[in-house]
């Protein structure tokens, strides 16, 4: 596998098969969703976007970045939402880095979204698909993300072996400006901060499940990657076998 590394103003409209990246916090949030229930998350580009599917959707718990604000019922902390019970829910998602990052490039043939919590499971999917080549977005401070890149070549070093230490990635990111806000942020009591938001966004290997997007009734949707589903493949747009291929 070619990896290859690209922030989200350089990513190709439509890759092959893409990863994107968002460590601190949106896909740890997404992996806890999953994790607490959810059936399906629904990425939407703007406050506006995500009021209105909230509208014709009450039903469906809405989330973004920043301070709690009217009409959202989640902030995006994985510690302020893995106590909640999302069993069968479909929730509504919208970040500044990472779900912004995913709609960039939201026509890839396959669509993975990751955070050190689906590491092992993303780095699983790819070598199940066997793509010849990755493009792998790294969504935070303008494509700039440290921990969004040590990700990023954790899961490709996975790839290649399944034996890759995390350890020197962790670190990395456990030194990124990204952590040291929301470390802050926790100190200063923030609203849309979880004071254990940074050690969840540094747990490896939390879930089992990669987490795959595709368009769905005009939307893009993210859902847990199984082997064998066509979670994630865009229709008419494939990179090599598909997910039911075997190793």
């Amino acid at each position: 596998m070619r990896p290859v590394f690209t922030g989200v103003p350089g990513a190709p409209t439509a890759p092959g098969v893409a990863v994107v990246v968002d460590v601190m916090r949106a896909f740890t949030v997404a992996a806890w969703a999953f994790r607490r229930g959810a059936e399906r998350i629904v990425f939407a580009r703007t406050r506006r976007e995500a009021l209105a599917l909230k509208a014709r959707h009450p039903h469906w718990p809405a989330c973004q970045d920043g301070a709690p604000s009217p009409g959202f019922d989640l902030v995006n902390s994985p510690a302020r939402l893995r106590a909640l019970d999302l069993r069968g829910r479909t929730v509504v998602q919208k970040t500044t880095a990472g779900t912004a990052g995913a709609l960039a490039v939201a026509d890839a043939g396959l669509l993975l979204c990751a955070s050190f919590a689906v590491a092992g499971a993303t780095a699983g999917a790819l070598r199940r698909v066997r793509a010849d080549a990755v493009t792998f977005v790294v969504t935070g401070d303008g494509g700039r993300a440290e921990e969004d890149l040590a990700c990023a070549q954790y899961i490709a070093e996975r790839v290649r072996t399944d034996d890759a230490d995390a350890g020197p990635y962790l670190a990395r990111a456990r030194r990124s400006a990204a952590a040291a806000r929301l470390a802050d942020g926790a100190r200063r009591g923030w609203a849309g901060v979880g004071p254990e938001d940074v050690a969840l966004c540094l747990e490896t290997d939390t879930f089992p499940s990669a987490m795959a997007a595709t368009r769905e009734d005009g939307h893009l949707v993210l859902r847990p990657w199984a082997p064998g589903s066509q979670a994630g493949l865009n229709r008419g747009r494939r990179a090599g076998p598909g997910p039911s291929s075997g190793p």
